[in-house]
């Protein structure tokens, strides 16, 4: 997928919303990031740190999507909660999941089970795929994603 354009793919987004990737791809590089759960430690720090740099991607032509399984209104309720600047998208379907192939059995608790392996995506401003992080451990994370769409030729206006 690496240097591939991706398909167009369209989920529930927060704020009553219809996320297309065909309508964000063309302006901004595009930083897709799948966590496995809403309101949890790892979800939350990670969410709070995309959070934390919204302006400085914003400042880089950049825009942030988080995509989970949860509903629409857990997202909403999460989103509120954290005061993400950045819409979730809620892939119940798995469609985005499947798309780029996040879904992965985990061990919890000792049991397996099905669940979003925590990965980050970045597209650039013509919905090719420049980077990808999987398995990603949260600590230093989004520096490394910032960093990185630094690097990206970035539209002129």
């Amino acid at each position: 997928m690496l240097n591939q354009p991706i398909p167009d793919f369209e989920l529930p987004s927060t704020g009553n919303k219809v996320f297309r990737l065909s309508e964000a791809s063309g302006k901004k590089n595009l930083v897709i990031y799948f966590y496995p759960k809403d309101d949890t430690p790892g979800c939350t720090t990670e969410g709070q740190q995309f959070r934390d740099a919204y302006t400085e991607f914003a400042g880089l032509d950049c825009e942030i999507v988080g995509v989970s399984r949860d509903s629409i209104k857990s997202h909403e309720n999460f989103r509120k909660k954290m005061n993400f600047p950045f819409e979730l998208l809620s892939d119940t379907d798995e469609t985005a999941c499947k798309l780029f192939g996040v879904i992965k059995m985990k061990n919890m608790y000792g049991k397996q089970v099905r669940g979003i392996e925590r990965s980050t995506f970045v597209l650039d401003a013509k919905g090719i795929l420049r980077r990808e992080w999987r398995g990603v451990k949260v600590p230093d994370h989004v520096k490394e994603v910032l960093e990185f769409v630094k690097t990206l030729p970035r539209e002129e206006s």
